[in-house]
C-alpha cells in the first residue's frame, strides 16, 4: 500500500469555505438534468444566454421566453434542435473553408475552433453535433488534431474550461477543490502535460489532451457533461521553448521530480476523492518514469486508471485476438503468436504486460503459464532489441529481455536492429508503439514478407498521424492485400484496383475508455481491476462478425461508439459482480446487479447514458 502525504489541515479559510458552501445549498446557479424534470436555475435575460450549460439560442419556446425575460433577446422563429443543427452544419462546412489565420492554420484547426465556440456558447447542442457526426469530428476534438490544438494552446485559450492543481498550490488544494461549482463529478481525466501523445512535455498546454478525451466520454458514454472535470496538475516543464515564451500561461519553471512532484500528486488525489468520494479519476499523458509508479501507487486505493498504459493495452489486445481471428483461426490460438514489438515507453510496456497476462491466461491461468508466455516477444527500442545483456535496463522492460544465449542460437544479439528481429523471427504481428514515425521502413516490411504467418498483422499504433510507424499504403503496396493493418491514427481505407479494400483499423483507445468508466461508474466497483480491464477488450474483440473480421476488419466503425460502449460497460459491470467488487449506483445495489441477465445489464447500462436533450427550464428567484 502507498504511504500518502499527511492529511492537509482544515485552516480557518477552508472551514470558512466549507460553511459557504453548505450554506450555498439550493442557491446554486450549476444544476443536473434528471429524467424529464424540469430544471430550477437561478438566472434570466442575457444571464442566461451566456450560459453555456442552460442557453438554447433560438430552440427556447415561447413560454420560457416570456418566464424567462428572454422575448426580444432572440429572434422571433421559434426553431426545433434539428434545424439548428441544420443551420450550424452549414455554416460549418462554410467556414471550414474560409477559417484561417495564415498558412500555418490548418483546416481540422479552423473545425476545431468553430466547434469549440459552440461548446462555449452551447452545451447540449454542441453535444448533440458531436454524438450525430462522430466519425467526422472525433478526430477533431481528439486525435490527431488535439495534438495540433495543445501545441498552439497559449494562443488559442479563450475561457477557462477545467482545474489547474500547481506546484505552487501545495497546502491549499483541498480548499481549491471547492471552487468546482460541481456537487457531483462522475469523472475526471487529468494530465500533467509531460507527454501529450508522441509531442513531449506541452507543460499546461496539456490541458487539450484531458478536455478532448472528457468531450469523447459524453459523447460516447453517456456521462452527464456536468458531472465531468478535465485538470492539469503544473508542476513545470522541461521544454525549453515554453520556458523562454512569454506567453506561455504555466509555471515557467523545470518540473518536479522524485518526493516533491508525488507529494503534489498525492495531495490531488486526495483532494478529490475527498470531495467526490465516488469520482473515477483517469490518467493521461504522464511521462513513463512516473506513468507506472502513479499507477501502482493509486490503483489499489482510488477508482483510478492509466488510459495510455491500460487502455491502448486493452485496445491492441482486442486488435491482436482479432487478428486471430482474421487468420481462420480461434482467439484462444493467441498464445502461439509470435510478437515483435517496438518501443518500450510505458504504452508499449502496457500492451505487453496485458498480452502476456491473456496469453497465461489461456494456458492456464498459473505461474508455469505466465513465466513461459513471455517467450511470445522480442521488445525493440532505441537501442535495439533488449536482451539480459543490456546495461542500466528499465525495470520494467526487464521482465521481456530475451536470454543472451538463447538469441544467439537465434542469430541475434543484444542491441540487434528492427530489421533484423523481423528476419530472425518471422513474426506474425509488427506492433509499433514507438512515436518514431516511418520506423516500419521498406526494408522493415519487405522482412515481414518471410512471416511463418498466413495473414501477418501489422499494428502502427503510434499518434499523432506524423508519428505513425508507417501508412497503410506503404504496407498494402509492399506486402499486398492479405495482411492486416490497424493505426492508432486514423487512415482512410485504401484501394488495391480490381474491386479490392486494403482495410485501415484504427485501433482507437476510444472503443475501450469510455466503456470502462461507464461500467466502472455503474458497477460502483471501488478499483478497476485486471479482470474488468481483460473483460473490456475480449468484448471489443468478440463485437465484430466473423465475415467482417474475414475481409480483414478487426475494429468497428466510430459511427457505433455508443453502441460499443453499452456492450464494454455491460462487460466491465458483469466482472465486477463476478469479482464480487460491485457496489452498485444511484439506488441499484449489488445484489440487484448480479441478478440481472447479460441483456438486462446492458438496457441498464443503456438507461443510464445521458443524452443531449433540451430540458424544460422553470426560474426560481435566488
Amino acid at each position: 500500500m502507498p504511504i500518502f502525504s499527511n492529511h492537509v489541515r482544515l485552516s480557518s479559510s477552508l472551514l470558512q469555505r466549507l460553511k459557504r458552501h453548505v450554506t450555498a445549498g439550493v442557491h446554486r446557479s450549476f444544476t443536473t438534468t434528471e429524467g424529464n424534470r424540469p430544471t430550477i436555475v437561478h438566472k434570466r435575460s442575457l444571464d442566461i444566454l451566456h450560459d453555456p450549460w442552460f442557453n438554447k439560442g433560438t430552440a427556447f419556446s415561447m413560454t420560457e421566453r416570456d418566464r424567462l425575460d428572454l422575448r426580444g433577446l432572440l429572434p422571433p422563429n421559434v426553431m426545433s434542435p434539428n434545424l439548428q443543427i441544420e443551420r450550424f452544419m452549414v455554416d460549418l462546412k462554410r467556414l471550414q473553408v474560409q477559417a484561417r489565420d495564415g498558412p500555418s492554420d490548418p483546416n481540422a484547426l479552423a473545425k476545431w475552433r468553430i466547434l469549440n465556440r459552440l461548446h462555449d456558447r452551447n452545451e447540449t447542442m454542441y453535444y448533440k453535433v458531436l454524438i450525430a457526426n462522430i466519425e467526422e469530428y472525433a478526430p477533431v476534438v481528439y486525435t490527431p488534431t488535439v495534438g495540433l490544438v495543445c501545441q498552439n494552446y497559449s494562443g488559442l485559450f479563450r475561457r477557462p474550461r477545467g482545474m489547474y492543481f500547481s506546484a505552487e498550490d501545495r497546502g491549499e488544494m483541498m480548499s481549491m477543490v471547492y471552487n468546482w461549482p460541481a456537487e457531483q463529478v462522475d469523472m475526471i481525466v487529468v494530465t500533467d502535460g509531460s507527454r501529450v501523445l508522441g509531442l513531449g512535455d506541452l507543460g499546461v498546454h496539456g490541458i487539450g489532451i484531458a478536455i478532448g478525451k472528457l468531450d469523447l466520454y459524453v459523447a460516447a458514454a453517456g456521462i452527464n457533461p456536468q458531472r465531468v472535470l478535465p485538470v492539469m496538475i503544473d508542476v513545470g516543464t522541461n521544454n525549453g521553448k515554453l520556458l523562454k515564451d512569454p506567453l506561455y500561461l504555466g509555471l515557467q519553471q523545470h518540473r518536479l521530480d522524485g518526493d516533491d512532484y508525488v507529494a503534489v500528486v498525492d495531495e490531488f488525489m486526495e483532494a478529490v476523492f475527498t470531495r467526490w468520494p465516488n469520482v473515477i479519476v483517469q490518467f493521461e499523458d504522464f511521462q513513463s518514469k512516473w506513468a507506472f509508479k502513479l499507477l501502482q501507487r493509486y490503483r489499489n486505493t482510488y477508482r483510478m486508471f492509466n488510459d495510455d498504459v491500460q487502455g491502448t493495452a486493452g485496445v491492441a489486445i482486442a486488435g491482436l485476438l482479432g487478428a486471430v481471428r482474421a487468420q481462420g483461426r480461434p482467439m484462444i490460438d493467441f498464445p502461439k503468436q509470435k510478437i515483435v514489438v517496438a518501443g518500450a515507453g510505458s504504452a508499449g510496456i502496457g500492451v505487453l504486460n496485458a498480452a502476456r497476462k491473456t496469453m497465461a491466461r489461456m494456458l492456464g491461468n498459473n505461474e508455469i503459464a505466465y513465466e513461459s508466455a513471455k517467450s511470445q516477444f522480442w521488445v525493440v527500442d532505441a537501442k535495439g532489441l533488449i536482451t539480459e545483456g543490456r546495461e542500466n535496463i528499465d525495470p520494467d522492460a526487464l521482465p521481456f529481455a530475451r536470454n543472451l544465449k538463447e538469441m544467439d542460437r537465434q542469430g541475434l544479439r543484444e542491441g540487434a536492429s528492427l530489421v533484423e528481429v523481423v528476419k530472425q523471427v518471422k513474426p506474425d504481428v509488427l506492433l509499433g508503439l514507438s512515436a518514431v514515425g516511418g520506423l516500419f521502413s521498406k526494408e522493415v516490411l519487405e522482412a515481414l514478407k518471410d512471416s511463418t504467418s498466413t495473414r501477418p498483422a501489422i499494428f502502427a499504433m503510434s499518434n499523432p498521424t506524423k508519428n505513425a510507424e508507417c501508412t497503410p499504403e506503404v504496407a498494402f503496396s509492399i506486402l499486398g492485400d492479405n495482411i492486416i493493418f490497424a493505426s492508432g491514427s486514423p487512415f482512410r481505407d485504401v484501394d488495391l484496383g480490381n474491386g479490392r479494400i486494403g482495410h485501415c483499423n484504427q485501433g482507437n483507445n476510444m472503443y475501450l475508455f469510455p466503456g470502462i468508466g461507464l461500467g466502472t461508474l455503474l458497477s460502483g466497483s471501488r478499483v478497476i481491476s485486471d479482470g474488468m480491464l481483460q473483460a473490456a477488450a475480449e468484448r471489443l474483440a468478440a463485437y465484430m462478425s466473423d465475415d467482417e473480421v474475414i475481409q480483414g476488419i478487426i475494429f468497428p466503425s466510430i459511427s457505433r461508439i455508443r453502441d460499443i460502449t453499452q456492450e464494454v460497460a455491460a462487460a466491465v459491470i458483469k466482472e465486477a459482480v463476478e469479482e464480487d467488487l460491485a457496489e452498485g449506483h444511484n439506488g441499484m445495489d449489488a445484489r440487484e446487479l448480479r441478478k440481472f441477465s447479460q441483456n438486462e445489464i446492458v438496457e441498464y447500462v443503456k438507461k443510464n447514458m445521458w443524452n443531449p436533450e433540451y430540458p424544460t427550464l422553470v426560474y426560481k428567484q435566488d
